[in-house]
Order: C-alpha cells, then sequence, then structure tokens
C-alpha cells in the first residue's frame, strides 16, 4: 500500500519524515496555501515600492550593497542558482535527497520565504513524479545555510545540472521533459529562499538519526544474545538499580535487555554455582551505556524536528495583517548550529553503541573470558575462526571513533568574512551515514559470533525471542564448522540489522524508541 505523508508546515511529526526518506509520497497541506499565496504577494509589494531589500533587489554576501535594476531581477536569481552550484564529491542518495526536497518544501509552506505558489508546487510535482537532483555532498559549512547542495537542487528545477528519473542519470531539462514538467523561471527572491536553509544538514542529520535508533534497538538485541552466549548474568538489569539513578534512557535500557533474555534456559542453567562474581563492563553495564546513547539521541530527536519544522532562509517576509507593515527582515536563521550540535550528539552515540558491541565480540572470542572454544571454532589452530572479524570490527570502530570528532567546534570565515563564523552541519551530517554502515557492520559480526556461541551451548536454548533471533541469522547464515569465506556472511547478516529484520524477529516485544512512548 501506497504511503502518503500531507506535509503541514510548521507541525509534521518526526515519524512522517522517517516516512518519505523510506519512500511515502508527499503532498503540501492546503492550509499552506494562503500563507504562500500572502508571503509572494508581500514581495511584490516590496518590488512594486523600489526599495532596496536585501536578497530580492540587490546583490549577495559582501555584494549586498548593490541595487540591482528592476529588470534584472528574474536573471538576478538565475544567476545566483547557477553561480552557487558549486559543489563537489559523489552524488547525495535519492532517498535523501527527496527529503532534503521536502523539508525545502514545508519550509517554503510556511509563506515567510515569499516564493509563488507555483514554484512550491513545482518541488511537490518533482517528488510525486520522481524527479530527483543530482546533488553533490560537498561544498556547504553549514552557514549560509546548505547553499551548494540546495542550488544543485535548484539549478534541477530551472532544467540545468543533472536529475534522476525512472533509474536513470540525465540532464535535469531531459528529466522534467519526461516527467511532464516545465523548468521553472524563478521570480525576485524565489532563488535565494531554495538556496538558503539548512535542509540538506538536516536531511542527511535526520536519516543518521533514524539509522541510529535501528542501531540501537539491534544493539540491545545483540548485547543481550551475547550476555547468554557468555554465560553472563542478567543481575546487573535488576530495575531497581536503574531506578536508583533514575536516567530514563537507562530505565528503558535494561527493561529491554529482561524482556529479550526472559525465559532463557542458558541463563537459568548457572543461577546458582557460578563462580564468576561479576561480568566484565560489556555485559554489566550496557544498560548504562545503551540507555545514555538512548537518551542524547531522544534529545536528537526533539531537536531535529523542530528544526524540521522552522524556517531557515534569509531574509524572512513577515506580510502585513490587519493593516501592517510588510517587512523582510534580515536574520539568521540559515546558520545550522542546532544541527551541527545534533549530529556531533548522534555520532557519539553511534560510536559508542560500536565500541561496546565489539568488547563484547572480543569477550566471546577470548576462551578465557567466555569459556567457549578459542575464537568461535571447533577446532582451533586448524582454523581461525572469529579471529579476524573481531579485528574488522575493531577497525571499524577506530575508524568511528576518528570520525566522531566534532565538527561543530570548526569554523572558517566564508564570502570575504562577511560569513565569518560557520556550522559545519552539513558534513557533521554526512559522516553519519557511514558511520551508520560501520555499526551495521560491526553488529552483524557480534550476531554471528553469539548465534555462534549459543551453538556451543545446544541443547540449552536462550529466550523464545532470542531463539527466533537466532533463527534468523542461521536462515542467512550457517554455523561456522570450518572456515570459510566470511565476508558474505558479514554482509548478510548486516542486510538483516538495517532491513530490520532483527527486530521483527523479537516481535511482539517491543524495544525503546526515540519518543518515550513509542514502541
Amino acid at each position: 500500500m501506497t504511503v502518503k505523508v500531507t506535509l503541514t508546515p510548521g507541525q509534521t511529526a518526526l515519524a512522517d519524515w522517517s516516512a518519505i526518506l523510506a519512500g511515502a509520497e508527499v503532498e503540501l497541506a492546503a492550509s499552506a496555501i494562503p500563507e504562500i499565496e500572502a508571503g509572494a504577494a508581500a514581495i511584490a509589494t516590496i518590488v512594486a515600492k523600489g526599495e532596496p531589500v536585501y536578497g530580492i533587489n540587490t546583490g549577495f554576501g559582501k555584494l549586498a550593497s548593490v541595487r540591482i535594476a528592476d529588470a534584472d531581477l528574474a536573471r538576478l536569481q538565475h544567476n545566483l542558482v547557477i553561480s552557487h552550484a558549486s559543489g563537489v564529491g559523489e552524488a547525495l542518495a535519492p532517498e535523501i535527497t527527496r527529503l532534503m526536497m521536502a523539508l525545502k518544501l514545508a519550509n517554503l509552506g510556511q509563506g515567510a520565504s515569499g516564493v509563488r505558489l507555483e514554484t512550491a508546487r513545482l518541488i511537490e510535482a518533482m517528488l510525486a513524479r520522481g524527479v530527483v537532483p543530482v546533488v553533490p555532498v560537498q561544498g556547504s559549512v553549514g552557514a549560509s545555510g546548505d547553499l551548494a547542495p540546495l542550488a544543485h537542487m535548484t539549478a534541477a528545477m530551472i532544467g540545468v545540472g543533472e536529475a534522476v528519473f525512472q533509474a536513470k542519470r540525465m540532464p535535469a531539462a531531459d528529466a522534467l521533459a519526461m516527467a511532464g514538467l516545465k523548468p521553472a523561471t524563478l521570480g525576485p527572491k524565489e532563488g535565494l529562499a531554495l538556496l538558503n536553509g539548512t535542509q540538506f544538514s538536516t536531511a542527511n542529520a535526520l536519516a543518521g538519526l533514524f539509522a541510529a535508533e535501528r542501531l540501537i534497538r539491534v544493539g540491545l538485541i545483540a548485547g543481550a544474545l551475547t550476555t547468554d552466549a557468555a554465560k553472563g548474568s542478567d543481575g546487573p538489569f535488576d530495575p531497581r538499580i536503574h531506578a536508583l539513578r533514575r536516567h530514563p534512557g537507562q530505565i528503558a535500557a535494561a527493561a529491554a535487555l529482561r524482556t529479550l533474555m526472559a525465559g532463557s534456559a542458558i541463563r537459568a542453567s548457572h543461577v546458582a554455582g557460578d563462580d564468576r562474581i561479576q561480568d566484565p563492563y560489556c555485559l554489566r553495564c550496557q544498560p548504562q551505556v545503551m540507555g545514555a546513547a538512548l537518551d542524547i539521541l531522544r534529545s536528537v530527536a526533539t531537536t531535529l524536528e523542530t528544526e524540521a519544522n522552522g524556517v531557515t532562509d534569509n531574509p524572512l517576509i513577515f506580510a502585513g495583517t490587519d493593516g501592517g507593515v510588510t517587512e523582510a527582515i534580515s536574520g539568521g536563521n540559515f546558520h545550522a548550529e542546532p544541527v551541527a550540535f545534533a549530529a556531533d550528539i548522534t555520532a557519539l552515540a553511534l560510536c559508542e553503541i560500536g565500541s561496546i558491541a565489539e568488547r563484547r565480540i572480543s569477550l566471546l572470542v577470548d576462551p578465557v573470558l567466555s569459556r567457549l572454544p578459542a575464537f568461535l571454532t571447533p577446532k582451533p589452530g586448524l582454523n581461525s575462526g572469529f579471529m579476524i572479524p573481531q579485528v574488522t570490527a575493531a577497525a571499524l570502530v577506530s575508524e568511528n571513533k576518528q570520525m566522531a570528532h566534532p565538527a561543530s567546534v570548526d569554523s572558517i570565515p566564508t564570502s570575504a568574512n562577511q560569513e565569518d563564523h560557520v556550522s559545519m552541519a552539513a558534513h557533521g551530517a554526512y559522516r553519519l551515514a557511514r558511520m551508520a554502515r560501520n555499526v551495521a557492520n560491526v553488529l552483524a559480526i557480534e550476531l554471528l559470533a553469539a548465534a555462534q556461541g549459543c551453538d556451543f551451548l545446544d541443547p540449552l536454548a536462550s529466550s523464545p525471542a532470542l531463539e527466533r533471533v537466532r533463527a534468523t541469522v542461521r536462515a542467512a547464515v550457517p554455523a561456522l564448522v570450518d572456515d570459510r569465506f566470511f565476508a558474505p556472511d558479514i554482509a548478510a547478516v548486516a542486510g538483516l540489522v538495517t532491513s530490520g529484520a532483527i527486530e521483527a524477529a523479537v516481535a511482539p516485544l517491543t524495544l525503546p524508541a526515540l519518543t518515550e512512548t513509542a514502541a
């Protein structure tokens, strides 16, 4: 069934943005039309007055003092777009580009950008008909907005640059024509309204956040399975411990681990008579680490939902109502510092989800700590088993540590020092996809290792939920009896992680979500 999201500017829920990223159709709420039309009328009023107003009849940035004649206003916007389309690097993933376009449409729908309804409708039509601009990922410093990436989006709207249509990359003019659309001729301020804003950064940050939500859930599942494989204790997940500390994420993570392990025959087999007093931290402190990650991701969710519903271009148009004065006011909503902070926080969470998972893998392959065969192979020495998969996990975790350095603490002046402090939100958010892929692979290795560890404990079984996870893994990858080409095994289980199959395996159990009330 086709999912359709109706964008109500300023009121779109986080779940709707997630649905758009997953491919949902997009339409603009009818309530936005009067707001857009009022903003466009305000621009017409300003132009008619003939007074210099930034971005409408002046140059841009350091050239803001240059007055532009009325006859050149359309050319001004066209030049702005093509000159700012200066991005480099690989193309942004189409699903994230669609999300960026939807975010821009919601921004314009509040009427403060001053674009005409036909311009907003073109974005809506491109989304509906599958015309996706080719947007290079490098070139934005996160203020004054994501100028270069959004210029490439806008260039496609005027028939310049490239777009993808029906899975083929082609000139944007051809893509529009094949979709039955006409290139836009931009009116006063429209180019600036489309270029100025944080939508590239926000789209990438949202994609990273949604990936992190899935990974924290899979991390809890993998951690519970590893705890059983290593015959670890569920005592540290006792609710009384976590109630005393009071952190909501920690309480939720502990509850999830208890629920996942409930009914485990493996756990029951060593409740009494186990000579180990305490487990290593990677098992014992899972609620504290994963719970802290959950709490900060929830704060990120709040920030990004607010940003997605905001207006972030410049100047902003305030249409006079009830005899009020129509004004264009220059400000700094394009500065993506909130998104940069959110991206940095997400990077920290991703880093720690992967880091503690790698430590659990290391525990499982160590026969002293796990009391399982060395490197989880029945024939250590002849076979290397999970020796190098653990090294791979370590390499991925260290790569993520390097990428987790905060982007927001950096700044470099641009535009002849007019734009002298910037957020670096764009690459701070874009790196999250690579970090999430790394974590997915680490968790895939852990799931393989934990399933292998449990294999050695047969006929004892884990909990019903975790046995379903184990069966899901085994349906894709058989037990490792002798060494074999390992890379396809990791890829297969990483696919289970990113597709949602691992989470689905524990249903109907519920796991923590970005919103505390969500399942």
